[in-house]
């Protein structure tokens, strides 16, 4: 972490052009509407050209080819405002928390459980029985890892964390607090018996999840066990806080889930999707491969590849967009024939 440096220096850190002042020094990074004198921040979005000129920041990133006037004192044209101010705001941030390998005396460890290199287990942790860790994984404060749960190397398993019994986890997968791995899917069975008593028989969820490598979940999220087999995330796969995921779910490699969105049981998402807030899939659904379901949408049927569903009951964005425009040509309809009944009643007359 530095304390400052001047604006010629950043500039040179992000291979920009500066233009202003290149003596004025930086001591922290902001947004444009919170900047204050002394501070860095960036601009790439023409909606926030307003903020551009009202920014009291020092020196603002801008795009390469942005010619407009700018309040700051000084300007550093980019490729990638955004990209550039993220390497900037890694100088100015204060120094990564850093886990010394080895397990805290408030840790709990049951039989044969399997801890490898350059571990952490933080305080009142838990792991079951036979479970394995891999190498250089740090599992925080207050984690339980239930039995034979198999963790990869470099994981980072955040405080109050739950993984249940037998749930696999490739390497480098990082849980938020708060996170649960494993809890029973919703399965019931009711019954009405002869004498028209009504019993909810609990189906037992037998499965486990998988999660592959390098997929990050939210905090407080959950992933529900499969009823037999596994509920599956795929490799690259990153989901945002407060989602949840039904048993026996697949998703592919490399999609999105964010925040609110909820996956019933046994829909398959393909790779490279992406879940948008809020947005509801129906069980035993499949979502193709590129397909996008849209913010707080509701869908009830398969979407093909590539496609982008909006809406609820959700639908394509072209019949989106003919649906929303639809009130619009009522309007016109009303006014056009409203026009008509003049003209007739006046021939009439």
């Amino acid at each position: 972490m530095i304390r400052a440096m001047n604006v010629k220096q950043l500039a040179d850190h992000v291979e920009g052009v500066l233009s202003g002042d290149a003596a004025i020094n930086i001591v922290d990074v902001a947004n444009l509407n919170e900047a204050r004198p002394g501070d860095i921040s960036f601009f790439r979005d023409a909606k926030y050209a307003a903020q551009l000129h009202s920014t009291s920041a020092s020196a603002v990133l801008v795009p390469a080819e942005w010619e407009h006037e700018v309040s700051a004192p000084a300007v550093i044209r980019v490729s990638d405002p955004s990209a550039a101010f993220m390497k900037i705001c890694a100088l100015f941030a204060p120094p990564a928390v850093r886990r010394s390998p080895g397990i805290d005396p408030t840790a709990v460890l049951g039989r044969d459980v399997t801890i490898g290199k350059n571990v952490y287990v933080g305080p009142w942790s838990v792991i079951e029985d036979q479970s394995v860790i891999g190498d250089g994984s740090v599992i925080e404060a207050q984690v339980f890892i239930g039995q034979r749960v198999v963790l990869g190397s470099d994981c980072h398993i955040y405080p109050q964390v739950s993984i249940r019994e037998g749930c696999l986890l490739g390497d480098r997968v990082i849980l938020h607090s708060g996170v649960r791995i494993g809890s029973d899917g919703y399965g019931y069975d009711p019954k009405i018996g002869p004498d028209g008593t009504i019993t909810i028989e609990k189906i037992p969820q037998i499965g486990i999840v998988e999660l592959g490598s390098d997929v990050e979940v939210g905090s407080n999220t959950t992933i529900d066990r499969a009823r037999v087999g596994r509920t599956r995330i795929g490799h690259n796969t990153k989901i945002d806080n407060l989602v949840q995921i039904g048993h026996n779910v697949h998703v592919g490699d490399y999609s999105g889930i964010i925040a609110q969105a909820g996956v019933a049981g046994s829909t398959k998402i393909g790779a490279g999707c992406i879940i948008w807030a809020q947005a509801g899939l129906s069980g035993h659904l499949t979502v193709g491969d590129r397909a996008q379901v849209g913010p707080a949408s509701g869908l009830t049927k398969d979407v093909p590849e590539g496609e982008f569903y909006l809406g609820t009951p959700a639908v394509t964005r072209r019949e989106f967009g003919k649906t929303m425009l639809l009130p619009r040509s009522v309007d016109k309809l009303k006014i056009k024939i409203a026009e008509l009944e003049a003209r007739l009643a006046s021939l009439e007359s």
